[in-house]
């Protein structure tokens, strides 16, 4: 992470390590930043916003996607939100117990569930989206509505690059053999 070395200093230190090759200084501060900002971000809004009504991040977007979208199939929401089947599952075993959203088969296809919200789950999004955007005002304080506007536009071409390419890329990069399964980093017990 860069933290508080310039850009410059940050590439020059990781050229050492890897014994003089280049690097791309600029797209290595970006990416930096990226990551660095959304966690702030998340952070910071994890700890205000959503700490009353004692919501993730996650559970907060999945609602939010439901609460704008209306009636969703759940491979829908899982897409936009941005998370696996697997995560959006737990999430909504979660707020359906707390009973902000409910699971429906559909209609016309039984292996395909919706979501949708109940009514404490639109009062809920109610109260909590002003505040939100509130929160999304005050971390974006230094920037005028035009920077946001261009922010927003070069992060939407971001990630349309890693969308549009980034399979192909993984390919590539893999020799054309699948990724390998995800591990949560935690060491499997001995015995």
């Amino acid at each position: 992470m860069l933290g508080q070395r310039s850009v410059e200093e940050t590439g020059r230190l990781v050229e050492v390590k890897l014994g003089g090759r280049p690097v791309h200084h600029e797209q290595m501060a970006l990416v930096a930043g990226i990551h660095r900002a959304a966690a702030a971000v998340r952070q910071h809004v994890e700890n205000s916003v959503l700490r009353g009504p004692d919501l993730t991040w996650t559970a907060f977007v999945v609602l939010w996607v439901v609460w704008v979208r209306g009636e969703s199939e759940t491979r829908h929401v899982a897409e936009e939100a941005g998370i696996s089947k697997g995560t959006l599952t737990g999430v909504v075993r979660t707020l359906e117990s707390r009973g902000l959203l409910r699971r429906a088969g559909h209609p016309a296809d039984g292996r395909l569930v919706l979501l949708r919200l109940t009514a404490d789950g639109e009062a809920l999004m109610g109260r909590v989206v002003p505040e939100f955007n509130a929160e999304e005002a005050f971390v974006t304080g230094q920037l005028d509505d035009a920077e946001c506007r261009c922010a927003a536009e070069l992060l939407r071409r971001v990630v349309g690059q890693v969308e549009g390419h980034g399979a192909e890329r993984r390919s590539s990069l893999l020799g054309g053999a699948e990724p390998a399964p995800r591990r949560s980093g935690r060491r499997r017990s001995k015995g």
